[in-house]
C-alpha cells in the first residue's frame, strides 16, 4: 500500500516514495481550495401498514439543481438504493402494497424519471466467519476455515424509528439472527449506523473519512455476538448491480497526509462507471475497540466484484420494486483482521466505515499539520540561503571598500 514490498493490509508503517509525494502533493493542492456545495438535508422514515416494524429510511439532499435520494432498508438483508436527480424537486413514491408483494416491481419510485442522472444499490447479503486458530506464522495472511456464514437476510431488525435522530441526521439499524440456535446473538448483534451530511467535514471518530454534501456514511459494528472459534476473523459479503456485462472496479487513492488515520496512506473506492457518477469509499481499516486507535486498528481487505447468479442470497425488496427483477449482480467480500494481532477476540467488538456517494469522490486535501511541516521543511534552506547570500554580499564589501596605504 505504500509501495516498499510490502502485503496490501490496509495498515502499514512506511513512508510514501518521494515520486509519489511530488505527484500527489501537484495533485492534491487545487483541490483544498475548493468550497463543497451544502444541501439541504432530511431524514425520513417511512413505514410500512399495518406491520410498522417494515421500514425504509430516506434520505433526501437537496442542492441549487440537483436532488440525491438514499433508500435505506432491512427488508431483507439490509441494502441502499441511491439515486441522483437533476432537479431539487424531485420525490420519492414507495407503493406499500406491491412493495410487499412477492412481486414488487414497481414499488418503489423517484418522480419525475426523466430526472433521473444516475441509480444504482448496495446489498449486504452475508456476515462471513472464519476460524484462524491453527494458522502457521507463515500463513498471517489467509483467513482460515470458513464457518458457515450468517445469512443478512434471515436477520430481525429493530423499528428505526426508535433510533432517529435529526439533529446528527443518523439512525441505525440493529439486527440479530431469526434461528440462532446456538446463541451467538443471545447478548450481541449487528448494526448499521447511517448518517447524512449538510455539507463537508470530519468526523470525530477513526477513520476520519472526509465527507461532503454529496455523501452519507455506513457504520458497520459487530458487537457481543460470541464468535464460533478462539480466533474468528469477520467479514462482509457485499452485492451491487453489475454495470453491464462487466463489474464496478474497485481503485487505491494514495495520500501523502495521514494526520486523520496515521500511517493509513491509502483509500480503497468501488466505482461504478466514470469518476462523475457514483462511488463507495473506505480506508482499508477496521477497529477492535470502540474508541478506534492505531493499537486496535485491523487490516481490511477486498477481493474483486465478481459477477454472481446466486439471486436468492441477494434478494432485496426495494432493489427488486426500484429496479425490477431483470438485473445482474456483483459481489465481493470485505474480510477484516488477520490470525495474528489485535482481532474481534479481544473486547468481542469490530467496526468498519465508509462513505457512499455521487459525484467525484472526495479526496484528502493538505492538512494544516502538513502543510506547517512543508513550510518548515522548504522554509528553512530558503532562510539559511538568504543569509549565506547576506554574509557574502557584507564580506565582498568590506574587501572592496578596503584601501592601500602605499
Amino acid at each position: 500500500m505504500c509501495g516498499c514490498g510490502e502485503p496490501r493490509l490496509g495498515w502499514g508503517h512506511c513512508a510514501p516514495s518521494p515520486m509519489l509525494l511530488l505527484s500527489l502533493l501537484l495533485s492534491a493542492a487545487p483541490f483544498g481550495l475548493l468550497g463543497e456545495e451544502t444541501r439541504q438535508v432530511s431524514l425520513e422514515v417511512i413505514s410500512g401498514w399495518p406491520d410498522f416494524t417494515q421500514n425504509l429510511l430516506h434520505i433526501r439532499a437537496v442542492g441549487t439543481n440537483s436532488t440525491l435520494h438514499y433508500v435505506w432498508s432491512s427488508l431483507g438483508p439490509p441494502a441502499v438504493v441511491l439515486v441522483a436527480t437533476n432537479t431539487p424537486h424531485s420525490v420519492l413514491r414507495v407503493n406499500w402494497t406491491r412493495l410487499l408483494s412477492p412481486n414488487p416491481d414497481g414499488g418503489l419510485m423517484v418522480l419525475p424519471k426523466d430526472s433521473i442522472q444516475f441509480s444504482s444499490a448496495l446489498v449486504f447479503t452475508r456476515l462471513l466467519e472464519f476460524d484462524s486458530t491453527n494458522m502457521s506464522e507463515e500463513a498471517t495472511q489467509l483467513l482460515g476455515k470458513p464457518y458457515p456464514p450468517y445469512s443478512l437476510g434471515n436477520f430481525s431488525w429493530n423499528n428505526i424509528t426508535d433510533s432517529l435522530d435529526p439533529a446528527t441526521l443518523s439512525a441505525t439499524f440493529r439486527g440479530h439472527p431469526v434461528h440462532d440456535p446456538t446463541r451467538a446473538f443471545a447478548n450481541g448483534s449487528l448494526t448499521f449506523k447511517v448518517q447524512a451530511f449538510s455539507t463537508s467535514g470530519r468526523p470525530a471518530q477513526l477513520p476520519r473519512l472526509l465527507h461532503t454534501a454529496e455523501t452519507c456514511q455506513l457504520e458497520v459494528t459487530l458487537i457481543g455476538a460470541l464468535p464460533r472459534g478462539n480466533h474468528s476473523l469477520f467479514g462482509l459479503e457485499v452485492a451491487t448491480l453489475g454495470q453491464g456485462p462487466s463489474c464496478p472496479s474497485v481503485q487505491e487513492q494514495h495520500s501523502i497526509d495521514d494526520e486523520y488515520t496515521p500511517a493509513v496512506f491509502q483509500l480503497d473506492q468501488l466505482l461504478w462507471g466514470s469518476l462523475s457518477t457514483g462511488f463507495m469509499q473506505w480506508r482499508p481499516v477496521a477497529f477492535s475497540q470502540k474508541q478506534g486507535s492505531r493499537e486496535s486498528a485491523l487490516p481490511c481487505q477486498v477481493s474483486p466484484p465478481h459477477p454472481t447468479v446466486e439471486y436468492s442470497l441477494l434478494k432485496s425488496s426495494i432493489v427488486q420494486a426500484f429496479f425490477g427483477s431483470q438485473n445482474s449482480f456483483c459481489a465481493f467480500n470485505l474480510t477484516f483482521g488477520t490470525s495474528r494481532g489485535p482481532g474481534y477476540w479481544d473486547q468481542y467488538y469490530l467496526s468498519w466505515s465508509m462513505l457512499l456517494g455521487v459525484g467525484p469522490p472526495p479526496l484528502d486535501a493538505l492538512s494544516p499539520l502538513v502543510l506547517g511541516i512543508m513550510a518548515v521543511a522548504l522554509g528553512t534552506p530558503g532562510l539559511m540561503l538568504l543569509g549565506g547570500g547576506l554574509i557574502l554580499l557584507l564580506r565582498h564589501k568590506q574587501y572592496s571598500d578596503y584601501q592601500s596605504i602605499n
